[in-house]
């Protein structure tokens, strides 16, 4: 069973970011605490929404996937980012990321959402094939770009004082 996050949920996120995080070999760059997942989620202005699976024999959440509107400049229309999509290892091969997709999937048409994208890790060769199997497309002639920590912070210093006016999300 595939449902929309609750606020009572936001526990159980939390540790399975941590766990994504532990399996991509990043456990200590998962630094969100819940009262932070709580604001992005269910605050005044959500900043990303999350659906979860559920074990229909027993109820347990088995996984989460989170994702937020993005806009592309190319087709004028907004689309989806995939923030995470994670599976426990114990409910992993019963569909449950499948589901996840489909339903985000589901939402991306009833929105109007001409895109739907995500990254995976190069070495995660058991996700990847799941992805192929589904016929998802990778844009290899990309590459993710990151800024933060003290590359981010010298580059913001070097902002016009107009910068102070702009309008923020």
């Amino acid at each position: 069973m595939i449902r929309a996050a609750h606020e009572d949920d936001v526990a159980e996120i939390r540790s399975m970011i941590g766990e994504l995080a532990a399996y991509e070999r990043s456990a200590d760059q998962a630094r969100v605490s819940a009262a932070q997942l709580h604001e992005a989620l269910f605050g005044e202005h959500p900043a990303a929404y999350a659906l979860l699976a559920e074990d229909d024999r027993t109820g347990a959440v088995s996984g989460f996937a989170l994702w937020f509107p993005r806009f592309s400049t190319w087709t004028g229309t907004r689309g989806m980012h995939l923030e995470d999509l994670y599976v426990r290892p114990a409910a992993r091969g019963a569909g449950h990321g499948k589901a996840l997709l489909a339903a985000l999937a589901a939402i991306c048409e009833r929105h109007g959402y001409e895109r739907f994208e995500w990254w995976v890790l190069a070495w995660n060769e058991p996700t990847i094939g799941f992805y192929r199997s589904l016929g998802v497309e990778f844009l290899e002639e990309w590459t993710v770009c990151r800024l933060s920590g003290d590359p981010l912070r010298r580059l913001a210093a070097a902002s016009p004082a107009a910068a102070e006016t702009l309008p923020a999300p």
